[in-house]
């Protein structure tokens, strides 16, 4: 929490949208888009042609040339956007290993940015800023490279249709992406799904590995947000070329732990929930209206080290969901580096907004709190819930 109190706007934008094209280029690459020319697999319901997929051999290591494309904010929206690959899209490339490591390169003029990882940890190299950005991941139960535990298409079929209780999925498309056959499906959420409209995933057919994702805004045809391979191929992969480490010089950024239950486990850390137990743990008074425009209020938690604590309330459900973090307001500060964003007025006191095709994101202070709002709706419904906070 500390981190993020800290960051500029531009570093935070880049940290998500890096962990972004990590989840994509991790597990997985994306590719320029589907239907591309060259043979495809027969046809398949979805379970069987996953299973097929997970039960087929897995490839020694992947090599791929690729592009990411960055359509989430406004031209101009964020200082010094076209300074990253990561706020405007780039070109690159990606190797990615059998036992969990990787290296995803992307190339622009002013600097490239390294997303290098393995089992245990992930680094983002931001060339643009000279800043290294690294996290502690959770353990895995199992390495990538074991494939003896394959679900049945039984299991397979049942996980579909709980997963169809809340989203819509297509079956499997037969395509040829980046010269391999494949299957292609779409998924979009049923409810509470805030601005997302819908995710296109391709895997290919013989080898288990995903091989294309973008994500939609409601009713755009195009992606926000797509990694892209023009040409993959499966072989060994040399430990050089996952093997990368920052400049000596770079400002170093540690982001801690990401652990899978976001309890963290290390020294310092406060674990206060319920708005009670929080409003007297805090420093600060914490403002957590029962509803807020009409979501209920969901969670209430107290996160972060002991010297730098702050609330976290949820409310709604899903994706469509409202948070809002409180801490201590600094003295002296305002916004801060996030004063280059555009600014509303908040019953007498001016915010920062940043309005993107899946969400807004509000920062504001009133007295002594220091306040951010984010979540999955439009700015009109951002701006009303923030002023219903007082």
């Amino acid at each position: 929490m500390k981190l993020l109190r800290t960051l500029s706007t531009s570093r935070l934008v880049i940290l998500i949208i890096a962990v972004i094209a990590l989840a994509a280029g991790g597990a997985a690459i994306a590719v320029a888009a589907f239907g591309g020319s060259g043979p495809t697999p027969p046809p398949k319901p979805l379970a069987q042609a996953l299973h097929d997929s997970l039960a087929g051999t897995a490839p020694e290591g992947i090599t791929a040339r690729i592009k990411f494309t960055n359509k989430l904010f406004p031209s101009g929206a964020i200082t010094g956007q076209v300074g990253s690959a990561l706020m405007s899209g780039a070109s690159g490339r990606l190797w990615a290993t059998n036992d969990g490591r990787g290296r995803l390169e992307l190339q622009s003029d002013a600097g490239d940015v390294q997303i290098v990882w393995s089992d245990t940890e992930v680094t983002v190299y931001d060339a643009s800023s000279n800043t290294v950005y690294s996290a502690k991941l959770p353990a895995h139960a199992q390495g990538s490279a074991d494939r003896s535990g394959v679900p049945s298409v039984t299991k397979i079929s049942d996980f579909l249709s709980k997963l169809a209780e809340h989203v819509s999925l297509s079956g499997a498309e037969p395509s040829n992406v980046a010269s391999q056959e494949a299957y292609s499906v779409r998924l979009s959420p049923k409810h509470d799904g805030g601005l997302l409209g819908s995710a296109e995933l391709a895997f290919d057919a013989s080898r288990g590995v995903p091989l294309r994702l973008g994500i939609y805004a409601q009713g755009a045809s195009t992606p926000v947000l797509e990694l892209a391979a023009s040409h993959i191929s499966y072989g060994p992969v040399s430990s050089s070329d996952v093997n990368v480490t920052p400049p000596a010089g770079a400002k170093s950024v540690d982001l801690g732990a990401l652990t899978r239950n976001g309890n963290d486990t290390g020294t310092g850390h406060v674990h206060v929930t319920g708005l009670q137990a929080v409003q007297a743990a805090a420093s600060f008074p914490v403002v957590a209206p029962d509803r807020l425009v009409g979501l209920p209020r969901q969670d209430v938690r107290l996160v972060g080290n002991s010297d730098s604590k702050a609330a976290l309330v949820v409310y709604g459900h899903g994706l469509g969901a409202i948070v809002v973090v409180e801490r201590q307001a600094r003295a002296g500060g305002n916004t801060g580096p996030m004063g280059s964003l555009p600014e509303v007025s908040l019953n007498g006191v001016t915010a920062h907004e940043l309005a993107t095709q899946l969400g807004t994101a509000l920062t504001w202070k009133r007295g002594e709190v220091a306040y951010v709002l984010a979540g999955s709706v439009p700015p009109a419904a951002a701006e009303a819930a923030a002023r219903a906070l007082g």
